[in-house]
């Protein structure tokens, strides 16, 4: 069988075309990023787990609308017994912290006191980061 210059020619553009195809999935496949499921359900905002919690009742207990009002009620107010009891607690929590911190301090030496100071301070920039966060994600916090 004799190739025409047309052939010829079409196969190469073909070659090249599936060469393209394959370089670009592979450049996909390497490079997609990474993407984690939240399979927690306590995982996301405040509200958006009470909106699944509230819909898994619903859904499974049948609810009526009066009964998923009820419901509604009880959450509110048992979220305002949370933080209510979370806020009579932060005082003894900060006493406990920072007896912690003092028998820490104690052992260590002046080298390892300032590195502390350090790593507090960071852990402390930390952890008002996350709660700026959180309360940016969660509106009734």
């Amino acid at each position: 069988m004799k190739l025409t210059r047309a052939t010829i020619a079409l196969w190469m553009g073909l070659v090249f075309v599936c060469g393209g195809v394959l370089g670009a999935l592979g450049h996909r496949l390497y490079t997609v990023s990474a993407v984690r499921a939240s399979t927690s359900p306590g995982r996301g905002n405040a509200e958006e787990f009470r909106q699944r919690y509230t819909a898994e009742i619903k859904a499974r207990l049948h609810l009526t609308d009066e009964q998923l009002a009820k419901l509604e009620a009880v959450l509110d107010e048992t979220r305002l017994k949370v933080r209510v009891a979370r806020t009579a607690l932060d005082p003894e929590m900060k006493k406990i912290r920072d007896g912690q911190e003092a028998q820490i301090r104690e052992i260590l030496s002046d080298e390892q006191e300032a590195e502390w100071s350090r790593m507090q301070q960071e852990r402390d920039a930390d952890r008002k980061a996350f709660r700026d966060k959180r309360k940016r994600n969660s509106p009734d916090r």
